[in-house]
């Protein structure tokens, strides 16, 4: 059995796909297996065809799978659980990388505090211009007892679903659909594991997300997602139906353990409400102000002085000017600001 199951849901991305497979250190062969399940996408034999030309080339034990019917992200999501053979699993989209060295240094430490359900990890994001924006929340690795403050604390952090780490066994008891269409079912995981195991953050660098190798986003294509996204666009309804489903995992959570994580969720949202608003803004002022008002009234994250600082700076200066003030300030004080 491997230590570490990466696992990849694939959908029409043949080269992004190769792209993560070739980031894969090899000399961690014996550490690892290599997951993907393909979910019935247009470009599925191109999907097959890169796979198969990895493999040929490549001493890494991957396993790769096609679905009968497309799924849908979430779905996928379990599907890759149930064929995982790793003690610890890894999520990896199929846009993104393990950056130079990241991945060896991200096993060992998980070797080193094997007892964790859940590890965080730190991100680098790479815009159009080339400028690197670093995802480090904290200046050294934070250990969490379970706890609804755990929860909240690492819930929007963990969005980002490359480099999303669990132990698989934990996640064996919670493989519901409930969450289907959410696009969030990750953090329903989150959730689970870290009311009930302990957790952390660590400050390794471990994966890399690229705007150049980005590509626009498919969900809508499954049933369970039809009627809340528009594949191939980013509308105000994608987005406002995303943010519903922060409130749906959280509410479900409340309910289940009598917490009060839907409204420590909402408040730490708004706080850091920039990458939210700012997805709409390119599309102009008048799309852009419906959308806040949205976001205020149907999300309820218009509770923070912050959320009105984000929306009047992108007013009048746009996303590139605010952008490279958040680049900037991450640089100087080295890490992702605490408010």
């Amino acid at each position: 059995m491997k230590y570490i199951s990466i696992c990849i849901p694939s959908y029409n991305r043949p080269d992004g796909l190769l792209f993560l497979l070739n980031s894969i250190d090899p000399l961690l062969s014996d550490e690892l297996e290599v997951v993907i399940c393909e979910d019935k996408s247009p470009k599925r034999i191109e999907v097959r065809e890169a796979v198969r030309l990895f493999k040929a080339s490549s001493k890494l034990n991957i396993r790769y799978f096609e679905n009968e019917q497309n799924l849908g992200y979430d779905k996928n999501l379990r599907e890759l659980i149930s064929k995982a053979e790793g003690e610890f699993v890894i999520f990896m989209g199929d846009d993104d990388a393990f950056g130079v060295g990241g991945l060896g240094n991200f096993i060992n430490f998980i070797k080193e505090y094997r007892h964790l359900g859940y590890i965080m990890k730190t991100h680098t994001f790479i815009h159009q211009d080339g400028k690197e924006e670093l995802f480090k929340y904290f200046d050294y690795n934070v250990f969490y007892d379970p706890s609804e403050t755990t929860v909240a604390t690492l819930f929007r952090k963990s969005v980002f679903i490359s480099g999303f780490t669990f132990r698989r066994s934990l996640a064996v008891p919670y493989l519901t659909d409930i969450f289907d269409g959410t696009l969030l079912y990750q953090i329903y995981l989150l959730s689970e594991i870290c009311i009930n195991y302990s957790s952390a953050y660590c400050t390794i660098p471990l994966t890399v997300q690229s705007a150049n190798r980005r590509e626009v986003p498919m969900f809508g294509s499954s049933e369970s997602e039809k009627s809340l996204y528009e594949p191939g666009v980013i509308s105000l309804d994608n987005s406002i139906n995303f943010m519903k489903g922060f409130f749906k995992i959280s509410n479900f959570m409340d309910l289940k353990y009598n917490l009060n994580l839907t409204n420590k969720i909402r408040k730490d949202i708004s706080k850091y409400s920039y990458p939210v608003l700012s997805i709409q803004r390119p599309k102009g002022i008048k799309i852009f102000l419906n959308y806040v008002s949205r976001l205020r009234n149907e999300i309820g994250i218009g509770n923070t002085f912050y959320f009105y600082v984000y929306t009047i700076s992108l007013l009048i200066f746009g996303t590139k000017i605010c952008n490279n003030v958040i680049i900037f300030l991450k640089k100087i004080i080295g890490r992702t600001p605490h408010l």
